[in-house]
């Protein structure tokens, strides 16, 4: 596993599918606990350290995207989605709740694992990779990305909540400032391969971070679109350095 004895939080209703689940995954080193709807899984996140949630999208009472939006909300707990339907607009639908990945059933056990791994790998890279010149955080326009705290701060000081994709993909436009980067790449330097990821996540992503950081998101200034090429990320990119107990 990407994390050793990672703890993961299993919300589904049908039993069979739950207890499968989580026999599976406590073979392969992960502790695991389980709820069946959003109330059961709002306790177990108040009494346990989640390090990893696989919610199911049809649940009784609220529905699995309802709950995603809120624990985004919230939190940057990585979260992958289970959908019994497999279109491209309700995985969609599911990264714009703020879902990291998403699975659609029926699955095989062995596929949620490596999904499960890839995301966890992702995080670990992205909280312990050295940033530009080994900086601990960087600005531009008066924002700061925090790659200790894994936080976006506007020019206010005000803190920003961004999903783990997201923090992710800012993260990578901003190591490569005045590059125009394809979305071959972006996958590759923020999701890698195996997962499945598709070039159409990246678009969700990149429309859900100019929300959080353009003046006008239909008129992007910071996130540029080049046509046939990608992506560029346009403003003057500073280190800082801040102090462990800063």
């Amino acid at each position: 596993m990407a994390t050793a004895s990672p703890n993961i939080l299993v919300v589904e209703d049908d039993r069979e599918t739950r207890a499968l689940i989580a026999k599976y995954l406590r073979s392969n080193a992960c502790n695991v606990t389980t709820a069946t709807d959003g109330r059961e899984m709002v306790k177990a996140m108040a009494d346990h350290r989640v390090d990893l949630l696989i919610l199911d999208v049809m649940l009784p009472g609220e529905d699995g995207l309802s709950l995603c939006r809120k624990v985004r909300a919230q939190s940057q707990t990585p979260i992958i989605m289970l959908t019994a339907r497999g279109e491209d607009v309700d995985r969609i639908l599911g990264l714009e709740m703020g879902a990291d990945d998403y699975l659609a059933k029926p699955f095989n056990p062995r596929e949620l694992l490596a999904r499960i791994n890839a995301v966890l790998r992702r995080q670990a890279a992205a909280q312990t990779a050295s940033a530009i010149n080994g900086a601990t955080a960087l600005t531009f326009l008066g924002w700061r990305i925090d790659f200790r705290l894994r936080e976006l701060r506007n020019p206010a000081g005000a803190r920003v909540a961004m999903t783990s994709a997201e923090f992710d993909l800012l993260r990578t436009f901003c190591e490569r400032p005045g590059r125009v980067l394809s979305r071959d790449s972006l996958l590759d330097l923020t999701q890698g391969r195996s997962a499945g990821s598709f070039e159409r996540s990246i678009d969700v992503l990149v429309s859900r971070i100019r929300r959080k950081i353009e003046t006008d998101p239909l008129e992007p200034t910071m996130i540029k679109t080049v046509r046939s090429g990608g992506y560029l990320f346009t403003p003057t990119v500073d280190a800082v350095t801040i102090p462990i107990n800063g």
